[in-house]
């Protein structure tokens, strides 16, 4: 298949800029449908924005790329150690440490 260069206009800024032939290329062949809607320093300032650091979005956690969980403070309802759980704790159900959790899922099978 053939590609030539495309002006498009970034949904963002409002400027336009070149979708290659290359990069036209680069998309097929990884599947992707959808010309970019914004342009590279928009998409850099997006990515700069999420917190990601590469073009393949990966930065140093080992969740490629997503943002970091929220993560809630609670006390565990077995040894009563203050621990962070990445969901809000509801008062009718019971919330455990690390270790804690471990020996009640063990404990349940």
């Amino acid at each position: 298949m053939s590609y030539t260069d495309k002006v498009l206009k970034c949904r963002e800024c409002g400027n336009e800029f070149i979708f290659s032939a290359g990069e036209q290329e680069f998309y097929a062949s990884r599947g992707l449908m959808n010309e970019p809607g914004r342009c590279p320093s928009c998409r850099a300032l997006r990515r700069q924005r999420m917190g990601l650091s590469g073009a393949n979005g990966q930065t140093g956690s080992d969740r490629q790329g997503r943002p970091q969980r929220e993560m809630h403070p609670a006390i565990c309802a077995e040894c009563g150690a203050h621990t962070l759980v990445p969901f809000v704790p509801r008062t009718d159900k019971p919330v455990y440490c690390s270790n804690c959790y471990e020996r009640v899922r063990a404990a349940r099978q």
